[in-house]
C-alpha cells in the first residue's frame, strides 16, 4: 500500500485532500470532535526497521486515514493507466476485504501491547530485572486476547469497522475464501 501510495506528491497530495473531505463530512456529522490539538492531519510513512514503534503508528494512521486511503485508491485505479492502474485495483480489492480490515486491526492490538515493552527496551537505563517485568506484562496482555470474552468484542470492534466503512462482513462459521492468494490450500478452512 505505501508502495502504491506514498510514491508521489501528486497522490500524497490526493491523500490530503481525501483526508480533509472525510474530516469536514465527519465533523458535520459530529462523529469527530473539534478542539485544539484534535484532528491534526497525518500522512503515511514507512515504518523503521528497528523501531516497532514506527510500525504501530502506521498501524494506527491507516486505520485513521481509512475512508481517505480507499478513495484515493478508487481514484488511481480509474485515472491511472498501466501497472499503476492495476496496482491500485489490486490494493483496493484487497484494502476492502474483512481478512485485511481484521488483520489490521489485530496487529494494532498486538503493537499496541508491545508498544511499551518495546520502547522500555531502548532506553539507556533500563535494568533487566523491569524489563523482565514488562515482558511479562506483555505476555499476560496477549494471553487475554485469547479469552473468549475478550476476543468477541475485539470481533465486534472489527465487524464495526466494516459496518461504518460499507465492507461485507464475513460469517465466521462460513467457509474462508482467501484474497489473493489460491483456494486450493483452503479447501477445509473456515472463517
Amino acid at each position: 500500500m505505501l508502495n502504491v501510495l506514498g510514491m508521489s506528491c501528486k497522490k500524497i497530495r490526493m491523500l490530503r485532500i481525501a483526508q480533509a473531505e472525510y474530516m469536514i463530512q465527519a465533523l458535520k456529522l459530529g462523529e469527530v470532535e473539534s478542539g485544539q490539538g484534535l484532528n491534526q492531519e497525518m500522512g503515511l510513512s514507512r515504518p523503521g526497521d528497528t523501531r516497532w514503534g514506527s510500525h504501530h503508528r502506521t498501524v494506527m494512521h491507516v486505520m485513521h486515514l481509512y475512508p481517505a486511503i480507499k478513495k484515493v485508491l478508487f481514484r488511481v485505479g480509474k485515472e491511472s493507466k498501466g501497472a499503476e492502474a492495476l496496482g491500485a485495483q489490486t490494493m483496493l480489492e484487497v484494502f476492502e476485504s474483512f481478512e485485511f480490515v481484521f488483520l489490521l486491526h489485530l496487529m494494532n492490538e498486538i503493537f499496541g501491547y508491545t508498544n511499551a515493552f518495546c520502547n522500555a527496551l531502548q532506553r539507556r537505563d533500563q535494568d533487566i530485572v523491569n524489563a523482565m517485568d514488562l515482558l511479562a506484562d506483555t505476555k499476560v496482555e496477549m494471553d487475554v486476547l485469547r479469552d473468549d470474552a475478550r476476543w468477541k468484542e475485539f470481533l465486534d470492534t472489527v465487524s464495526s469497522f466494516c459496518v461504518k466503512h460499507h465492507l461485507k462482513v464475513v460469517d465466521m462459521d462460513g467457509k474462508y475464501k482467501p484474497i489473493q492468494r489460491a483456494k486450493r490450500f483452503y479447501k477445509d478452512a473456515i472463517n
